[in-house]
Formats: structure tokens, C-alpha cells, sequence
């Protein structure tokens, strides 16, 4: 049987594996409220992934600002892009959050009906 699993990496580079609710609040909280910063010292982001363990991954990465990309691959090793990046912004941190839990839910259907831009 197909395994499931979720993996949110913190702005500090720490992953967090099947992260509650509010540890993905926290992590945007510190992503929205400027306190992430990455290894070089420019903006942070955290990134919450999705997948399964014989193939699909999908990741959500949001920056400080609010940028959001979505992307879809085929395996855990990002082997093959499925779909061109997706990104938008988002100026709420609580949208951020909504994005998020569509994740948590393995709802791909709803974030690919997002308002993502044409790039």
C-alpha cells in the first residue's frame, strides 16, 4: 500500500515531519513576521511537502513577502517537473495558512484552481 507522508522544513532548516497545525502557523509566523532569514542572510522561507513514497511529490514553498510557488514533481528526488512552477502572492498570512492546509490535506485539485499567475 501507498504510504502518504508530509514534511514541512522550517525557516531555520529544520524539517518537522507530519507538522500539526500550529507548527505550520508558527512557521509562517516567522516567515510573515520577518524573523526567518536564510543561511546567507537574505529573506527566509519555509516549505511544506507532500508525497507519496512510490512517487508524486508536491511542494509549497512561501518567502517572506508572501511569495508563493507551487510544484508539482514526480518522485521525492524531483527527477521530473510535472508542471511548470506555480507562483502568486500572498499578502495574508492567514491565506498562506488556508494554502497550507489544502496541502496537509492532499487537496491538489483546489491549490491548482488557485488564482497563480501566468509567468
Amino acid at each position: 500500500m501507498t504510504q502518504a507522508w508530509l514534511v514541512l522544513t522550517r525557516p531555520d532548516g529544520r524539517d518537522v515531519a507530519a507538522p500539526s497545525e500550529a507548527q505550520l502557523a508558527a512557521a509562517l509566523a516567522d516567515v510573515y513576521g520577518g524573523k526567518a532569514a536564510s543561511n546567507d542572510g537574505g529573506p527566509g522561507s519555509a516549505v511544506l511537502r507532500f508525497g507519496y513514497d512510490d512517487g508524486l511529490m508536491y511542494e509549497m514553498e512561501v518567502s517572506s513577502g508572501g511569495a508563493v510557488r507551487f510544484a508539482e514533481w514526480s518522485d521525492r528526488d524531483c527527477e521530473i517537473a510535472l508542471a511548470s512552477p506555480r507562483t502568486m502572492t500572498v499578502a495574508a498570512q492567514a491565506d498562506a495558512l488556508q494554502l497550507w492546509r489544502l496541502m496537509a490535506q492532499r487537496q491538489v485539485a483546489k491549490i491548482r484552481n488557485q488564482p497563480w499567475r501566468d509567468d
